[in-house]
């Protein structure tokens, strides 16, 4: 069972460590010198977005996840608006994953 909250506690403590990136031209950039170990997509990102982003993780073999909207991701790392985040770092991956 997913713990939603801790999730996205995680993912503001992610941001604090610089080990985050959001917003879709950061991520995906990411995704191709594969430095990113985990997307996540909000649940409501339009067509074109989702697309570009599932094609890339796709291509380099990079976990999505798509359980969070819009306003939980953003509100989680304090940013407005953000569609896509990729964490950078393997640690916070691994933890990410067993809270998952």
């Amino acid at each position: 069972m997913m713990n939603k909250d801790a999730v996205l506690k995680f993912l503001g403590l992610c941001q604090k460590s610089r080990k985050l990136v959001s917003g879709e031209a950061f991520s995906i950039e990411k995704i191709k010198n594969k430095q990113a170990k985990l997307v996540f997509l909000a649940s409501d990102a339009g067509y074109n977005t989702n697309k570009r982003v599932r094609e890339k993780c796709e291509f380099y073999q990079v976990q999505i996840i798509d359980d969070f909207d819009t306003l939980e991701l953003s509100s989680a790392i304090g940013k407005n608006n953000r569609k896509v985040l990729a964490v950078i770092d393997h640690g916070f991956t691994a933890k990410l994953k067993t809270l998952l």
